[in-house]
């Protein structure tokens, strides 16, 4: 079934009794060619590109819960490639390519806007930093701007140029940056690993990874043993304790990272904004609610849930940069569950376990990578060789301590990145 046009008229003529499940509901097989642990939007997305691009269809995608009720729902959907660093400047640049064509490639409206990300700078040295990451991104091929005080007033005349503590002096923009609607883009992927033979199998968690002579044989889970030769672990931030039952301990912290939005409200912001002190991100969804948050919870937690200490910070910050939203109501929260690296920057890479991958330690990055993270998991997956755009996602680099890539530059502490 292809979306169109034409089939929304002919379906709403006649009383939208055509639709179909976008995916099947299959039993699992005794054995398959790859398992992927996770029904995430990183799972999904490496499904399909194994589908897709290298031919794969014996696979099955394991979901503990239902799709689109992790991480993938649980973000505050913002999409750019705005990075610093070779090895995820590279990276993210591929992805946010994907990211423009995703729709027409999966045929699913994944509600794409690229309404730019505004980073807005306060200081001396933070528009110093600001200006190097913009040669950054440029040199990668990206676009980015340095915008005055004035040019960004003239853009979002809302914001308080004039706090005392912190004056803004202009931002860094990105205008291909922006938003997605992101559970989604897990239904988009979901719907098109299902249409190429890929078993999606909700409600099945894994509860054992079985090896043999150092090499991963399968998966145990409450519907019996599932055979493979490859097994792929996506669990973010579960991928630690995934990891753990293959004898596995990851370079990983989990941390929660809360999410918030108001009620509906007229069009007020029509950008992606960033508010250095504070680390508060907002932009506004199509309903009209404001989508925002800050930092994460810094103990580690498997708790996907706020605490109020957290929503005082950014309600504080959202003030400090947005007075005029000072009335508006909150209408909910959310919490996720980050895979923290001691760098900030993920992995894509094998395991010590032949036939055993891992994708895990996304950070803050895990929604804007979803598709070239699947798309680069699915060939390492495929061929046994890291895809050139992830070529630096190794796990022995916080072994050996070479090629770590501190974005923030924070040093190897989990929770400052």
């Amino acid at each position: 079934m292809r979306f169109s046009g034409w089939r929304v008229l002919r379906e709403g003529l006649t009383g939208n009794r055509g639709w179909q499940a976008h995916w099947r509901d299959p039993d699992p097989k005794p054995e398959y060619d790859a398992v992927i642990i996770g029904g995430g939007g990183h799972g999904l997305a490496t499904a399909y590109y194994l589908a897709k691009d290298h031919g794969m269809r014996n696979i099955a995608v394991l979901e503990r819960g239902y799709i689109g009720g992790g991480n993938v729902g649980r973000n505050t959907t913002i999409v750019r490639a705005n990075y610093y660093l070779p090895g995820n400047s590279e990276f993210y640049s591929h992805s946010l390519k994907l990211w423009e064509g995703l729709e027409q490639d999966l045929n699913y409206n994944a509600m794409m806007s690229q309404r730019g990300i505004l980073n807005v700078f306060h200081n001396d040295a933070q528009r110093d930093s600001a200006v190097r990451r913009a040669n950054a991104i440029i040199n990668q091929g990206d676009d980015a701007e340095i915008l005055s005080r004035d040019q960004l007033r003239e853009m979002v005349p809302l914001l308080n140029y004039d706090n005392n503590r912190f004056p803004i002096q202009g931002a860094l923009l990105q205008r291909r940056a922006g938003t997605a609607r992101h559970d989604a883009v897990a239904w988009g992927f979901a719907r098109g690993a299902d249409q190429r033979g890929v078993d999606i199998l909700q409600n099945c968690e894994v509860t054992g990874i079985r090896t043999e002579g150092g090499k991963v044989i399968g998966v145990e889970t409450p519907r019996g043993l599932i055979r493979a030769g490859k097994v792929a672990m996506a669990a973010a931030g579960r991928s630690s304790q995934v990891a753990a039952m293959a004898g596995l301990t990851l370079p990983i912290e989990s941390h929660v990272l809360q999410a918030f939005v108001s009620e509906g409200l007229k069009p007020i912001i029509d950008h992606v904004i960033t508010f250095a002190e504070g680390h508060l991100y907002i932009s506004q969804s199509d309903k009209g609610g404001l989508v925002f948050g800050s930092y994460l919870d810094l103990y580690a937690s498997y708790a996907a849930r706020g605490n109020l200490p957290m929503v005082e910070h950014t309600m504080e910050a959202c003030m400090a940069m947005l007075p005029a939203i000072g009335k508006a109501r909150l209408l909910r929260s959310w919490g996720g569950i980050m895979d923290m690296t001691p760098d900030g920057s993920p992995i894509i890479d094998r395991t010590p376990i032949e036939g055993l991958y891992l994708n895990a330690g996304w950070c803050y990055g895990g929604f804007k990578a979803t598709p070239a993270s699947g798309q680069c998991y699915a060939h390492l997956i495929a061929t046994d060789r890291p895809h050139q755009a992830a070529a630096a996602f190794r796990l022995d680099r916080f072994e050996t301590g070479r090629g770590l890539m501190d974005e923030e530059a924070t040093g190897a502490q989990h929770n400052l990145h």
